[in-house]
């Protein structure tokens, strides 16, 4: 269940794959393709192919206007820049059962829309310090993994799995009949991190910070859980917040 990938020097040609015929060919040879940058209103046949065969994966398309395209390369890009994505994405239906097959108890930290780069590197080094077995990240809205996630990651990315789901709500619900827990950590309830108990095997859900958890994940979830906060300002950033009720995971493990 690594991640690992050994890591290459920065170069343009190894970072991106340009033109729709080399993306195609890059997602047909299954490569690690972060996201796909797509000229606005860009259409024929051979990008409708492209359209068709991503259906079947989890790589992001996002619609840019052509102007972020030429700032990415002045190569010839002919509409559409896949990014190749330093690390290989997992399964957490994968995941679950092998843990438990190690006489492990699952504990899976999941993101819900966190898409600043520096804060999943942060979130995923202290996940690692702490034996998280997985994060769980959705295809949209969510941070990129690039050279500032895993230089502030300390590495971590390249250890612990990340998978990417399309569909949180529906990833929970998997979490919950593997026999997790899911606790969401919102200021939303009067009840705080401690009560949980975090020997069970649990999935910690965790929000954006201009957001916070959407509803569907808070309706799902078995507990919600607060972070007591006694000072002028309201709120923690994520990657701290993080490690608070992390940390209070492996207190009550110890």
């Amino acid at each position: 269940m690594d991640n690992f990938r050994r890591p290459q020097r920065a170069k343009e040609n190894n970072e991106f794959v340009f033109g729709i015929r080399a993306v195609i060919e890059a997602v047909k040879a299954g490569r690690d393709i972060e996201t796909i940058y797509q000229q606005r209103g860009l259409g024929g046949e051979l990008f409708l192919e492209l359209k068709a065969l991503l259906k079947d994966t989890l790589i992001p398309l996002n619609s840019v206007p052509v102007e972020k395209l030429n700032r990415m390369s002045q190569k010839n890009h002919q509409g559409v820049i896949a990014v190749i994505s330093p690390i290989t994405y997992q399964n957490i239906e994968d995941i679950v059962p092998a843990v438990f097959e190690k006489g492990e108890v699952p504990l899976i930290l999941v993101l819900d829309s966190v898409t600043d780069v520096r804060n999943m590197g942060a979130i995923a080094r202290t996940a690692a310090c702490v034996g998280v077995h997985a994060i769980v990240v959705p295809l949209k809205n969510a941070a990129q993994i690039n050279a500032d996630a895993i230089k502030t990651s300390a590495g971590a990315l390249f250890s612990i799995p990340i998978c990417r789901h399309a569909n949180l709500h529906k990833t929970c619900l998997f979490l919950q009949e593997s026999g997790l827990q899911v606790v969401a950590c919102t200021e939303k309830t009067n009840d705080f991190i401690y009560a949980p108990d975090y020997t069970m095997p649990t999935a910690i859900v965790m929000g954006s910070e201009d957001e916070g958890i959407s509803n569907d994940l808070l309706r799902v979830a078995d507990h919600l859980a607060k972070i007591p906060m006694a000072g002028k300002i309201e709120s923690l950033n994520v990657s701290v917040a993080a490690g608070v009720i992390l940390y209070e995971a492996v207190r009550q493990r110890m």
